[in-house]
């Protein structure tokens, strides 16, 4: 059965020649990580959980994760904010919307903080998680998740600026203010709009 198919607006953006501001496309994705080595993550002990200003805080492993959501493809443009960006990204994942509306943000939510396996953390405003485009990324261009470019698991948020598209995922905090995370707190935007040029705050 064929995968339900988003094209994301940063591709329809693109074809009508609304680009962000000042980046050059290149082929493929240039990988930047926190930490010289990724381990091999011990997925027996995986666990996936969002937590926070929620009515249903949600664990699941990561198969029961995988399984228990709706496949999606999406082609997005990707957009870096040290200025390169890759067109037509393919990716598999869930929505995060689906997430959200499990786990019900409670009145007041206003931001997530993401947390990754390598201690890696960046925050956005919660309403790109109900964006069609954003997603749980397992798979790129058909294929497993590389380990560089996330496995397990990758947020990915077209509309944001790639930081925001954080690697090695496992848990997701809601909360009613912003918590800074690596890169914020070292003087990057707190949203991070690539049309608006949010480079830093």
């Amino acid at each position: 059965m064929a995968k339900r198919k988003i094209i994301s607006p940063t591709v329809e953006r693109r074809l009508r020649g609304d680009l962000p501001p000042n980046q050059k496309f290149i082929k493929a994705p240039i990988v930047y990580d926190i930490v010289s080595d990724i381990p091999d993550w011990d997925m027996e002990r995986y666990r996936f959980r969002v937590w926070g200003e929620v009515e249903n805080p949600l664990e699941l492993t990561y198969w029961e994760l995988l399984n228990s959501f709706e496949p999606v493809e999406l082609i997005t443009d990707f957009h870096c904010v040290t200025k390169w960006s890759v067109p037509d990204m393919v990716w598999e994942g869930i929505q995060t919307r689906e997430i959200m509306e499990r786990v019900r943000p409670k009145e007041g939510a206003k931001w997530v903080t993401v947390h990754c396996l390598e201690g890696y953390t960046t925050t956005c405003p919660l309403e790109y998680l109900f964006k069609e485009d954003t997603i749980w990324a397992y798979k790129m261009y058909g294929k497993p998740l590389p380990k560089r470019h996330g496995y397990p698991l990758r947020l990915v948020v077209p509309q944001l600026y790639a930081w925001k598209s954080a690697k090695y995922v496992w848990g997701l905090e809601i909360t009613s203010e912003p918590k800074p995370g690596f890169w914020e707190e070292r003087g990057y935007h707190i949203v991070g709009d690539p049309w608006r040029e949010e480079r830093f705050g």
